[in-house]
C-alpha cells in the first residue's frame, strides 16, 4: 500500500524503577508516512488497549517541538535520525517500509525511568530552581526597552534561551553531562544587563547543583551539539566556564 509502512517496534517496557526492563517486540502495520512518531505509538497504543493490555508510557505534551517532552532514543539517537527535530516532529516518511525500529528511554543515572519511556527530569528543574533566574529590580517592560544591547549578545542570548530542556544532551553524552543545558540557562541571562548583576552567584549555584544532581563531566565531543534539536552552541559551554572560573577567582 503507497505511503503506508509495516514496521517492526522494538520498545523498552519497564513497570518502575525498582524493577528490571526489557524489550518486547510489536508488529504495527499500514502506518501513514505522514503520521509524526509519536502519532504511530498512539496506534500501537490503541491496540493494545483494545487487545487488554498495557499501553506504552511516554512524555508528551505540546507535540509542536516547544515542550521538550518528548524524550526518547530513536535507532540509539536522541530524537531519531533526522537533526534538528524532536519526535514529535519526526514523521513516519523518515523510516522505510519493512524496518525495525528500537525505542528506548535516555540512559543516564540522574534520569531515572519511571515507566516504559518515561524517565525522571525533575533535576533539570532544581538546576534552574538554583539560580536560572533574576531576582534583582530590572524596572518595567519600559525600562527594558531603553536600555541599549549590542545586537550580538542580542542574539546569542536569544539563540541559547532556545533551549527546551529536552535533555537531548545529556542522553548523546558518553558521560550524561548536563553541560550544554546548564550553559544555556546562564548564558541567556548573563548576556543580557538583566542577568549581568547576579552572573557570578548564579553560575556557582546552577554548576553546584549540576554537579549535586550526579550528571558526568564535559566529554569534549561535541555529541550534545550535533544531537541538540535546537542547535544549541558548546560555545555557551566555554562561556560559562569563564563565568564560573571568574567568580571563583573574584571571590578569593
Amino acid at each position: 500500500m503507497e505511503g503506508h509502512l509495516n514496521l517492526t517496534l522494538k520498545i523498552w517496557r519497564q513497570k518502575n524503577a525498582s524493577v528490571a526492563g526489557k524489550f518486547e517486540t510489536y508488529q504495527v502495520s499500514g502506518i501513514s508516512t505522514d503520521m509524526s512518531f509519536l502519532e504511530m505509538i498512539d496506534v500501537l497504543n490503541n491496540r493494545l488497549i483494545e487487545e487488554g493490555d498495557d499501553p506504552v508510557a511516554f512524555d508528551h505534551d505540546c507535540r509542536e517541538g516547544i515542550c521538550g517532552m518528548c524524550s526518547m532514543y530513536i535507532n540509539g539517537r536522541p530524537h531519531g535520525p533526522n537533526r534538528g527535530v524532536t519526535t514529535c516532529q519526526l514523521h513516519m516518511r523518515s523510516f522505510q517500509d519493512g524496518e525495525t525500529i528500537t525505542v528506548e528511554p535516555w540512559r543516564a543515572s540522574a534520569f531515572p525511568v519511571i515507566k516504559d519511556l518515561v524517565v525522571n527530569r525533575s533535576s533539570f528543574d532544581r538546576i534552574i530552581a538554583a539560580g536560572g533566574f533574576v531576582s534583582v529590580n530590572t524596572g518595567n517592560a519600559q525600562d527594558a526597552n531603553n536600555l541599549p544591547i549590542p545586537k550580538d549578545d542580542a542574539d546569542e542570548a536569544f539563540a541559547a534561551a532556545a533551549c527546551i530542556g529536552c535533555g537531548a544532551c545529556v542522553a548523546a553524552c558518553k558521560n550524561a553531562s548536563a553541560m550544554l543545558f546548564t550553559s544555556a540557562k546562564v548564558s541567556q541571562l548573563a548576556l543580557l544587563p538583566q542577568g549581568k548583576v547576579e552572573a557570578a552567584t548564579r553560575a556557582q549555584a546552577m554548576v553546584a547543583q549540576m554537579d549535586e544532581e550526579g550528571f558526568g563531566a564535559c566529554s569534549n565531543t561535541g555529541a550534545c551539539e550535533a544531537e541538540c534539536p535546537k542547535g544549541i552552541s558548546i560555545e555557551n559551554i566555554a562561556r560559562m566556564n569563564r563565568e564560573y572560573f571568574s567568580s571563583t577567582f573574584s571571590s578569593k
